[in-house]
């Protein structure tokens, strides 16, 4: 039988479907549930330093090919997150999601949470946070400063979450690069928005939100071919994922794991073990033993 397993930065994955971090991820339960249902790792929900609300309904838009969302990074700051996560242990890797508005925000984070933390996802990418995500990420310097500053203050690996909503994404990956980080994921969502044509207004209270879901794979997979054709430190591909063609084409552009998102808001928890599924039975009928065989195979001239 294939094996599903992948190893990054150290760590053992039971398979490369990862929960992205986004709508699905804000509790312990929700973490658990993902696992149970197949999948091999999960990033949380982005936690800042104190805790947010978030903004106003409505938050989601739902559209024929994936969703806008502006959630506003509600949580419940990182003294909260670690009474929540208090007294449960977790039989696979929890990547912590963090965000701040300055390098030293990044550095204070990832030194409160390291005992609970297999890795950290760095938000440099989150499309309608005013002073948060994308408005750092896009960058490449502030990029090179947060990563850089995380490194110095954990020894947990560092994953750079990198928006599409840029001229050249592997000028980011470069500078993430050269900073320490131990991956990338990409992409975060593309800033969008959606007009209700009777209110004849934006429908989201934040007016303006990030799109996901298979609307966005094709970009997405862009982003992975030139990631992975670029730096020499694994690519985490997340955006559209929502078959196992989809994972299957995301490796073999050479993303070495994949995040699952929007995926889980339409099809249900159920879609981890499906994609699992479909993974292994190409595998097989490909002639290939590992995960591992087929990553960055497009790659190749």
């Amino acid at each position: 039988m294939a094996s599903l397993e992948v190893k990054l930065f150290g760590i053992r994955f039971e398979n490369p479907l990862i929960l992205a971090s986004g709508i699905n991820d804000k509790t312990p339960e929700q973490w658990i549930r993902a696992h149970e249902e197949g999948a091999g790792g999960v990033v949380t929900k982005s936690i800042g330093i104190e805790p947010r609300a978030g903004y106003d309904n409505p938050t989601i838009v739902e559209l024929p090919y994936g969703l806008i969302n502006a959630m506003g990074l509600p949580n419940p700051g990182w003294k909260g997150f670690l009474e929540m996560v208090e007294g449960y242990t977790f039989d696979f890797p929890l990547i912590v999601s963090i965000f701040g508005g300055t390098p030293e925000e990044f550095a204070f984070l990832a030194e409160k949470l390291s005992e609970v933390a297999n890795a950290f996802e760095l938000n440099l990418s989150c499309p309608h946070a005013k002073g948060y995500g994308m408005e750092i990420g896009q960058r490449p310097e502030m990029v090179y400063d947060v990563v850089k500053a995380v490194k110095d203050a954990t020894d947990r690996p560092v994953i750079a979450k990198l928006t599409p909503n840029t001229d050249d994404i592997t000028k980011l990956g470069l500078a993430a690069e050269k900073a320490g980080a131990d991956a990338v994921s990409a992409i975060n969502t593309l800033k969008a928005i959606a007009i209700d044509v009777y209110a004849k207004r934006p429908i989201l209270s934040n007016r303006v939100g990030g799109y996901s879901g298979p609307g966005v794979k094709p970009v997405a997979l862009r982003a992975v071919y030139d990631l992975a054709r670029t730096l020499d430190i694994p690519v985490i591909g997340i955006g559209g994922i929502t078959t196992w063609q989809d994972a299957v084409e995301f490796l073999l552009a050479g993303a070495s794991a994949l995040q699952i998102g929007t995926a889980v808001s339409l099809r249900g928890w159920g879609v981890f073990r499906e994609i699992n599924e479909g993974i292994r039975a190409y595998l097989e009928s490909e002639g290939f033993s590992s995960v591992s065989d087929i990553v960055g195979l497009a790659l190749e001239e």
